[in-house]
């Protein structure tokens, strides 16, 4: 099954894949899918099947969130982002039947289902030095970080507090998942401080034949 006339972007965090979404969606009239769009579909799910998914929605207190282990961490994003994957497929199916738009997706979709469903001109794979994403993790704007970030600095030792989170996202943005990533046969773009945003963006198209 091939999902043609989608875009997927995967690959590390901090490269720059939801901004591509959203800009070449404006510029070809089309749909963008942004980061977390399977929240759709979440308050009609089956919790028992969902069980990556269901931990935060039945949270008592989210300072059991920043307080897991790094081993625990690792494991609810590696189930979450499968439970993820399944909820995409199922929006992009419905998404397809009801619209010859284009469709940009900023995906969790992994690599091996990609190549099932895509072909190289359909998938970008946009890499940033996994360091970044461990050293820039407090500093976006958006509420979700800034409120685990307030959480932390509330902890009775919030020093220890931030290094056990820093290592829980050093957990997931390894370098052997960049290297992942980097030689999966699809097209890679890298960050790249001084290039711009519209620099990006055209080497983006060309990648994907726009």
């Amino acid at each position: 099954m091939k999902l043609e006339n989608v875009y997927f972007f995967n690959g590390t965090a901090y490269a720059g894949k939801s901004t591509m979404v959203k800009r070449l969606a404006e510029k070809y009239g089309g749909i963008a899918c942004e980061e977390n769009y399977h929240d759709q579909l979440m308050d009609d799910l089956d919790w028992e099947k969902f069980p990556g998914l269901s931990y935060t929605a039945h949270l008592e207190d989210w300072a059991d969130f920043i307080r897991r282990t790094p081993d625990e961490y690792e494991n609810w994003i590696n189930t979450t982002s499968k439970e993820c994957e399944i909820l995409e497929l199922q929006i992009l199916q419905d998404l397809r039947k009801k619209t010859d738009k284009k469709i940009f997706v900023d995906t969790n979709i992994c690599v091996e289902t990609l190549r099932e469903i895509s072909d190289e001109d359909h998938v970008m794979i946009m890499l940033a030095d996994p360091d970044i994403s461990v050293r820039r993790f407090f500093e976006r704007p958006d509420r979700e970080k800034q409120f685990l970030y307030k959480l932390l600095l509330a902890e009775p030792d919030p020093e220890a507090a931030i290094a056990n989170f820093r290592e829980c996202l050093s957990r997931i943005n390894t370098p052997e998942k960049y290297d992942m990533f980097k030689n999966s046969g699809f097209k890679v773009i890298t960050r790249d401080e001084n290039r711009t945003i519209e620099e990006t963006m055209a080497l983006v198209e060309k990648c994907l034949k726009l």
